[in-house]
């Protein structure tokens, strides 16, 4: 069946929540995925910082086809070895300084944000301090903490007490936190944003402030976390203890699993009956995750995203009309010097290569970690061609 025909099929019987589909996918291995007409694509994009080993990674396949066959779905009646196992495993990678810690298993990162949010008002108070760009998420709470207007105004009035304040300047996050304030929420890469990186001096400041107020301190590590930044998180070279730490997209691998982790006095305030899942935490979902937290260990991809990383901004702050390049590891920002960005997609995908654009002369790569020095090497070489053909067509 086309491309075309699935295209018809699909907006005939889903809600028009994405608008069209730019491609209709059928098979992935590694970083590379064919389309329902044979044609072959890197995938620079991961399902969105998702798909951490790649397509169809044997390790993920293996432990998916073991529980699949085994035990599926228990309900949070019931724990499972699986679920106890990456509890473990989670606080053991993501606690700083033997911090001690709770997990709460969920089945997205709108849903790991919204059950934090839910956990900074057991703290007494709901004023919550976010950052301008930020995005965390779409359902009604995390909705309330994501700064762009156009998101939010549909659907207000929304919850909560909300303050934004420009990311990374600590003298206006000093300003906007009191005594009243719950918590204070920041990515440490804003990956929605166009992949705007938190220094870690304002990491420090914000752990600072926090304490000083009695606030919680939130780190969404949603897109950044699991390695893709070449850390387990994308806080940890700050050396920052938060309160909270939300968790989603690369921890499956590409199977729907969210963690909210809460650290400190935050790891026991919810207590029985104050919130739930039917889905989250497991057997299946948990047993992907430890495959993929067993795989990034055995196969060295910290190190591995740091270098393809650096080599990727390296090359791509080469060429004159791009203005600034940012991330850390696999997570990669840059800007244009004009507003070709959907453009450069176009040409990016007419030549075989999945990327995005995150605003009108912004750029997002976040390939899998698995990615090949020969798909590198190929887009680097592509990248010129494919600013070429966008600029020529803006002219």
């Amino acid at each position: 069946m086309t491309a075309a025909t699935w295209s018809e099929r699909y907006a005939a019987s889903l809600m028009n929540t994405f608008g069209p589909p730019k491609l209709t996918l059928v098979r992935g291995e590694g970083a590379h995925v064919w389309d329902s007409d044979g044609k072959e694509y890197v995938d620079l994009l991961g399902g969105i910082a998702v798909n951490t080993l790649g397509h169809a990674h044997p390790a993920l396949v293996a432990a998916v086809t073991e529980q699949v066959s085994t035990l599926t779905h228990v309900s949070n009646f019931f724990t499972t070895p699986q679920q106890v196992e990456l509890a473990e495993r989670l606080l053991a990678v993501t606690a700083v300084d033997g911090a001690d810690g709770r997990v709460f298993f969920c089945n997205s990162g709108a849903e790991a944000n919204e059950g934090a949010l839910k956990l900074t008002r057991l703290t007494g108070r709901t004023h919550v301090v976010a950052m301008e760009d930020a995005f965390h998420g779409r359902t009604m709470g995390a909705l309330a903490l994501t700064s762009k207007a156009a998101y939010r105004a549909p659907f207000e009035p929304l919850p909560g007490h909300v303050t934004w304040v420009p990311f990374s300047d600590t003298e206006a996050l000093a300003a906007a936190v009191t005594d009243e304030t719950a918590a204070v929420v920041i990515e440490p890469l804003q990956g929605e944003a166009g992949v705007n990186v938190a220094p870690s001096d304002f990491l420090v400041a914000a752990r600072e402030i926090t304490k000083r107020h009695g606030a919680l301190l939130w780190l969404d590590e949603v897109q950044s976390g699991m390695g893709r930044t070449g850390s387990w998180l994308a806080s940890h070279p700050s050396g920052v203890v938060p309160d909270i730490v939300t968790l989603a997209k690369g921890l499956g691998g590409g199977l729907p699993i969210g963690a909210l982790i809460g650290f400190g006095r935050a790891a026991t305030l919810f207590e029985p009956g104050n919130h739930g899942t039917t889905f989250g935490g497991n057997p299946l979902s948990c047993a992907a995750a430890l495959a993929v937290l067993a795989t990034i260990e055995e196969e060295g991809l910290l190190a591995r995203a740091a270098v393809v990383g650096e080599r990727l901004r390296a090359a791509l702050r080469e060429d004159p009309r791009v203005l600034e390049v940012r991330g850390v590891g696999v997570l990669v920002g840059l800007t244009l010097a004009r507003d070709v960005a959907p453009a450069v997609v176009a040409a990016a995908q007419e030549a075989g290569w999945i990327i995005n654009a995150t605003g009108p002369d912004r750029i997002r790569l976040a390939p899998p970690l698995v990615v090949t020095d020969s798909d590198v090497d190929s887009f680097l070489a592509l990248w010129p061609a494919l600013l070429d053909d966008a600029m020529a067509a803006d002219s």
